[in-house]
């Protein structure tokens, strides 16, 4: 084994040596290029990945350091970044309930626009359906993610929710924040799929609630906005109806319920995403790892091109392009997914192709 770098803590190198004997060969101890004071160890694990992580970020808690698990090149590497992360976070309820009861408010009234009376008035509480409808979607959304990262023990803080109110939703949706990366690819697959998966299963009986409560009826001349389709969408509605919608001069006129639950689908196809920060972005990253980048690099390119068709895949693309430079990397990049869950993660690629709308709105 050798030491490089004059500059080098010899006591802490020699600690940190001593500190994964039993589960890693150590070649060689470096200062590592990033955080001031980390430690790179290179050389080769001993047992499984997974396991070793487990023992080395225990003992590298108890000297007030992190560890990270890298590939470099055919060998391993373990950097010692000075510092640990919190493992829990104290949740103070106020400011979300408070973002919830102000986007409740603001999605109420966008719904009570889409229903009004029948003599044309407004009534506040006719924008339930839709409200009651979109919050739940959201939510169930949001809180899938919040329960999975509690239960691979990731902090993470209660879901913000995030009102404005103008059409067509209410609302900019909702989030939660990750207060330290995932301990690995599989943690961060099993945060990524949570939230599209819960939010599809309130999603899409909420649409075909909301359909059956819909008209299929004669498409006016001018005035209107039109919704995408999807996949997905187009199946669900010739289920229910018989026949692709719209055809001959005739579509679906949505009722709010089921507005709100178009939305959970096109929520869920921008989520999925396959890049950057996105829930997409990390499925892919835990699929590919760091190759994961040039598909990102490639979806920008794409979503440029597809702006020719809606104008917002321009606000996409430089959003991707803006957050993706922060990749979710996770503390363990070298334990690998599973063969069953390279399956999921490809499976939820292919839900990302049944409910993507190129175009999610047309104005007539």
């Amino acid at each position: 084994m050798t030491f490089s770098a004059t500059t080098m803590d010899w006591d802490l190198a020699e600690r940190l040596r001593r500190s994964v004997w039993d589960v890693f060969q150590v070649e060689d101890v470096t200062l590592a290029e990033g955080p001031v004071g980390a430690v790179r160890l290179r050389g080769r694990l001993l047992i499984d990945s997974q396991r070793a992580y487990t023992v080395v970020s225990e003992r590298f808690r108890a000297l007030g350091l992190t560890a990270l698990f890298r590939r470099d090149g055919p060998a391993d590497m373990i950097i010692a970044v000075p510092g640990t992360l919190p493992t829990r976070i104290a949740n103070s309820p106020w400011v979300p309930a408070v973002l919830l009861v102000l986007t409740l408010a603001s999605v109420l009234y966008i719904g009570a626009l889409m229903d009004p009376t029948p003599d044309g008035r407004f009534r506040l509480w006719n924008g339930l359906p839709f409200a009651i409808s979109l919050i739940a979607i959201l939510g169930a959304h949001e809180l899938g993610h919040y329960f999975a990262a509690r239960r691979v023990g990731t902090p993470v803080t209660l879901p913000y929710f995030i009102p404005l109110p103008i059409p067509p939703f209410g609302t900019m949706g909702a989030f939660i924040q990750m207060k330290a990366p995932s301990r690995d690819r599989r943690a961060l697959l099993s945060v990524a799929i949570a939230g599209p998966l819960a939010g599809m299963a309130v999603a899409i009986p909420v649409l075909l609630l909301g359909l059956s409560m819909s008209k299929v009826e004669p498409l006016p001349p001018s005035g209107y906005l039109m919704e995408g389709n999807s996949l997905l969408y187009a199946a669900l509605k010739i289920l229910v109806f018989g026949r692709f919608l719209p055809s001959g001069g005739y579509d679906v006129m949505l009722h709010s319920i089921a507005f709100a639950g178009w939305a959970g689908l096109l929520v869920t196809g921008l989520n999925l995403i396959p890049a950057g920060q996105l829930d997409g972005g990390h499925i892919i990253y835990a699929l590919l790892g760091e190759r994961a980048r040039y598909l990102t690099i490639a979806i920008i390119i794409a979503l440029l091109g597809l702006s020719w068709l809606w104008r917002g895949w321009l606000i996409w693309a430089f959003l991707i392009f803006i957050f993706s430079r922060a990749q979710a990397t996770p503390l363990d990049d070298i334990t690998s997914l599973t063969p069953s869950q390279r399956l999921v993660a490809i499976g939820m690629m292919i839900l990302f192709v049944l409910v993507y709308v190129p175009v999610p709105i047309t104005i007539h």
